[in-house]
């Protein structure tokens, strides 16, 4: 784990301001037309995460979460769970920058 992880000094590959820490993951498997989007729209919220959730091109979805590494733990333990009808392979973790224009809120982002 990069991004969630609650022990600062092990955060190093990922970006923190404020505390708040961003962090990018591609889910693959099963995870497009199963409803895996709301599912990370409901969880994030629930969560207190802002960023964004999409369906990419090749099949994978893409999630930009924002917010406290313990938070982005949680999220992590649920992206690989997913919704009833998914299937999660993998979920890569990447570190980013905190891009403000999603500060307010966690959104579905059109497909990339």
């Amino acid at each position: 784990m990069i991004c969630g992880n609650p022990w600062p000094r092990l955060v190093k590959s990922c970006v923190v301001k404020n505390d708040v820490v961003a962090c990018r993951y591609i889910v693959s498997g099963r995870v497009q037309g199963v409803g895996y989007r709301m599912f990370v729209q409901d969880e994030a919220g629930k969560l207190g995460l802002r960023g964004y959730v999409r369906n990419r091109r090749s099949g994978d979805v893409e999630v930009l979460a924002i917010g406290k590494p313990e938070k982005l733990a949680e999220l992590r333990t649920e992206l690989h769970r997913g919704p009833l009808m998914s299937r999660v392979d993998n979920v890569e973790e990447q570190s980013t920058a905190v891009e403000s224009q999603y500060a307010n809120d966690f959104v579905i982002e059109a497909t990339e």
